[in-house]
């Protein structure tokens, strides 16, 4: 190839880009919507919260109880950090049927958690006090996610945003 080739096809390239993308109308970046920041539903934030936070709920949930959750009302989320998971699994909730069987869930992993505690504190009764403690988080806990399903407010497709 001679060396006047290689300048056309510069000169054809410059040209592209005055063209396209110096009018704004050519996007250069590779930035997709993240999904991670779509808007969530409001109790989400306040049921992170509540969820992650031991010394709010009284049992640690992992990234594995949470995908277990998941699973257990077929749906498929990622492993990623345990707060971004909860927000996946919420973000689409419109029906409290979904809501009622997601709690349930978290209510079973609860409920193992209270068993063992329970274990705990026969078999060491110097730390009772400790984990009947942590069992009555766990109970507070399991009332605000009743309380959120009752106030919980459906939302159909076709439903008009303005008369909510």
């Amino acid at each position: 190839m001679k060396e006047n080739d290689y300048s056309d096809l510069r000169a054809e390239f410059d040209e592209f880009v005055r063209g396209k993308c110096d009018t704004g109308s050519c996007e250069t970046s590779n930035e997709k919507a993240n999904p991670d920041e779509e808007p969530v539903p409001g109790f989400v934030d306040e049921l992170t919260d509540k969820l992650l936070s031991p010394y709010h709920c009284g049992a640690y949930l992992s990234r594995l109880d949470i995908k277990r959750v998941a699973e257990a009302i077929d749906e498929s989320i990622p492993i990623k950090e345990r707060k971004k998971m909860i927000k996946a699994l919420f973000r689409h909730t419109t029906k409290k049927a979904y809501l009622r069987s997601a709690f349930d869930e978290f209510n079973r992993h609860f409920g193992g958690r209270v068993l063992i505690y329970q274990e705990l504190s026969e078999a060491f009764p110097a730390s009772k006090a400790i984990f009947d403690e942590n069992i009555a988080k766990i109970k507070m806990t399991q009332k605000i996610l009743d309380q959120i399903i009752e106030d919980f407010e459906e939302i159909e497709p076709t439903d008009d945003p303005l008369n909510i």
